[in-house]
């Protein structure tokens, strides 16, 4: 958990950083926007200040034109409620919509919440015939969407089915093999053979968390020191006077140093004779006991399992997935580019390009394709996710009102995580938005960047936002694949129905950004590695632009942010320096091009991907700089457990070419743009910097291809400290017991077709 700004530095921080804030604020206009759905007018109207913000933001509006119809309107006539706002108006317009012959829009809230959709439009059909009606009582409505996997038919289902078995077979019999090891292992201590070994079965049940052999609670854990030396230091001013306070990375009331814990761990190993002993205290175990050997699941229940299943790939003849078949290069290239996009200059080097078909594609003809390049890792950019949909409204004014009017939420401010301090900051939630469309700064000019993670909070994105919810969903490609409720290959929805389900999301992740990198203080989503498949498509943009007199004193400050980091870096051993002025990373783009070729009008977030096989030497040129980069308060990352997992990084375009050219490292790098899902891989670490004021979303999905991968990586976190904030195994996959029950009916289905 990341600390609240101030709180561990003591109140005169929290006070210096609130004096040292400041917004633009917005000109003001009638209170009619906030008007609520058969609510009281105090209610509804809300405070001055949101009146004042709602009218400007009608203001920027198109205007529309005046030759439509008149007869598509009535002034003047009988009091008519409109149905955004529950009002009656006399002396305003409305339009009555001519399918339902039911609905009246009145012509302020059309061109209030409808900037898009002309008067004549809103005749023919209106918002709510369209389905994209953003009134408050509509947003509360959930319109389902149609469960795909209901309508699988047979056939299809024994292909996605089978699909399912060529890679989850390999994934069954090596896990087999090692429980087969543990059994002999465990038959040698007691000197007995391995059919006269009986195992006894641990009480535990279905929802219950297992990691590690114990059940895991609220233990201690590793901190990170992160001093905070005052606002000015995180200017490049100077640090105040010892005010070193714990805080950070990891929630913790234990210390450790990350060495020290490294060669702990290397330490606790296997006696010679097989016997495994209990961890040491500092790794949380007793230090004097010895493990012992018991099953979750029935006795041989994953190797019958198994046996089924590699009985019925005998049956159909399902080739097996081998590592030479992940490495087959796609035609793509020589057939066509369109549905290419140039991400890296490797050279010698096949993937430069990744797969970014088109959603109004034949998806069922895509499928195919899309698994060849998924197969091996690569992300893949789906575009026009969107056109496909209603045209619900995302704009964050409708957000707010969604958020005000919930009686489930009882708070105006929300915990948001300000990227200079890394800290969280409480705002209102009104404030935030505002900031979201028109910018924040500080009162020495430098761009304030807020990122809202996570909301609404506790996987409640379905109860608070039921129309974006469904919105969303309908608009996800390749639905076989990411459909959380009943994707046929998404392997996260398989679980049974009694067990705990884990929270995958959608998730909300709206933030301001600019499209100059500033390199401290960016708006950016840092460097880490999930645990499972994800897909996030961008939602809402919104341009938010410098004035001449800001972007010179952003200018100034960063020569003083340069002069700081020269003067802190100098009696580092080891450390080559600062990096340099970037002159010409400010010339030249990452691909080589002008800045003024490579527009970035449309794109909303760069992304940078790392393939898997470039994990090792991406671990090393972080450790080898980790001083050149800042965290929480600005401070130098002393301390790293995991340059990946432990989300302290984020390279800037000066960090990339320096990686590419030491260790020969070179990132898949695009721009996403409105209306664009990424995937990406488990495995491959990514990191995100907002170019606009972004509203993106995403969820998280396991797929067949990459079992393997999230076990691999699971492993890996397992050697973390407890409660590393990257060790939270929220998939499960280690806990097989509940995933394996839904295989073994997925066979029995893949049984009966046969």
């Amino acid at each position: 958990m990341l600390p609240q700004l101030g709180q561990s530095a003591g109140d005169g921080a929290a006070a210096m950083w609130e004096a040292s804030t400041s917004r633009r604020r917005p000109p003001a206009v009638s209170a009619d926007a906030f008007v609520d759905d058969g609510g009281s007018e105090t209610e509804s109207a809300g405070s001055e200040e949101e009146e004042e913000w709602s009218g400007e933001e009608e203001g920027r509006k198109k205007k529309r034109g005046r030759g439509e119809d008149k007869k598509l309107v009535k002034k003047g006539a009988a009091p008519t409620a409109c149905h955004q706002c529950r009002h009656s108006y006399r002396e305003r317009r409305v339009v009555h919509c001519l399918k339902c012959k039911s609905r009246r829009y009145c012509v302020q809230c059309i061109r209030r919440w409808y900037p898009n959709q002309s008067e004549a439009m809103i005749a023919e059909a209106c918002p709510f015939c369209r389905g994209n009606c953003n009134c408050n009582a509509c947003l509360r409505k959930s319109r389902k969407t149609k469960n795909d996997r209901d309508e699988l038919s047979p056939k299809q289902k024994l292909r996605y089915n089978t699909y399912l078995l060529r890679f989850l077979l390999p994934f069954l019999e090596t896990f087999c093999k090692e429980q087969m090891a543990e059994k002999e292992v465990e038959a040698r201590i007691q000197g007995l053979q391995v059919s006269d070994l009986k195992i006894q079965k641990t009480c535990s049940y279905i929802d219950e968390r297992i990691r590690e052999g114990n059940l895991e609670g609220n233990s201690n854990t590793v901190m990170l020191n992160y001093p905070c030396r005052g606002v000015e230091y995180m200017h490049g001013g100077d640090p105040l006077p010892e005010v070193a306070q714990e805080s950070g990375l990891f929630s913790s009331h234990a210390k450790m140093n990350a060495n020290h814990y490294v060669q702990k761990h290397a330490t606790w190993k296997a006696n010679d004779d097989g016997v495994i002993p209990c961890p040491p205290k500092e790794l949380g175990g007793c230090g004097s006991s010895f493990l012992e050997l018991k099953h979750l699941c029935q006795e041989n229940w994953v190797a019958n399992l198994w046996a089924r299943a590699d009985k019925i790939a005998r049956i159909v003849e399902l080739p097996k997935v081998s590592a030479a078949a992940r490495d087959i290069k796609c035609c793509c290239p020589e057939k066509s580019t369109e549905n290419l996009r140039k991400a890296a200059s490797r050279s010698g080097s096949n993937d430069n390009y990744l797969y970014s078909p088109r959603s109004t594609h034949n998806q069922a003809e895509d499928l195919e394709h899309f698994q060849r390049h998924w197969a091996r890792g690569e992300p893949i950019i789906v575009r026009d996710v969107l056109k496909g949909t209603t045209g619900l409204s995302w704009e964050p004014m409708v957000l707010w009102r969604i958020f005000r009017v919930n009686k489930a939420s009882k708070l105006s401010c929300v915990k948001t995580i300000d990227c200079l301090s890394c800290c969280e900051v409480e705002i209102d939630i009104l404030q935030f938005f505002k900031g979201y469309v028109e910018g924040r700064m500080y009162k020495n000019m430098w761009p304030e960047m807020l990122r809202l993670k996570d909301w609404p909070p506790y996987n409640r994105f379905e109860e608070f936002l039921p129309r974006h919810a469904d919105e969303y969903i309908s608009a996800l490609p390749f639905r076989q694949y990411t459909d959380p409720r009943s994707g046929p290959l998404n392997i996260a929805v398989k679980l049974p129905k009694e067990s705990l389900r884990p929270d995958l999301g959608p998730k909300t992740y709206i933030a301001y950004g600019i499209s100059e990198e500033l390199e401290r203080g960016d708006s950016v989503t840092k460097l880490h590695c999930d645990v499972s498949d994800a897909v996030n498509v961008l939602m809402h943009t919104s341009e938010v632009s410098l004035s001449k007199e800001q972007t010179s004193a952003v200018r100034k400050l960063k020569k003083k942010h340069k002069t700081q980091d020269r003067v802190e870096l100098k009696n580092d051993e080891g450390q080559r320096g600062p990096l340099s002025s970037g002159k010409q990373m400010e010339e030249i783009c990452l691909h080589g091009c002008p800045l003024e070729e490579c527009s970035q009008e449309d794109g909303g977030a760069l992304w940078d991907i790392f393939r898997r096989e470039d994990v090792p030497n991406l671990r090393a040129y972080l450790s080898k700089y980790s001083k050149e980069f800042r965290h929480i308060y600005c401070s130098p990352v002393n301390q790293v457990f995991d340059p990946v997992h432990d989300e302290t990084f984020y390279l800037t375009m000066e960090h990339k070419r320096r990686l590419k050219e030491e260790f020969g490292v070179e990132p898949w790098s695009f721009e996403q743009k409105l209306g664009e899902a990424v995937f990406i891989p488990v495995g491959c670490p990514h990191q995100v910097r907002n170019l606009k004021s972004c509203t993106k979303v995403a969820l998280d999905f396991v797929s067949p291809e990459n079992v393997d991968e999230c076990t691999r990586l699971t492993d890996g976190l397992r050697l973390l400290p407890k409660n590393h904030k990257s060790k939270e195994d929220k998939i499960e996959n280690k806990n097989r017991r509940r995933v394996y029950s839904d295989w073994d009916h997925q066979f029995a289905v893949v049984g009966k077709e046969l």
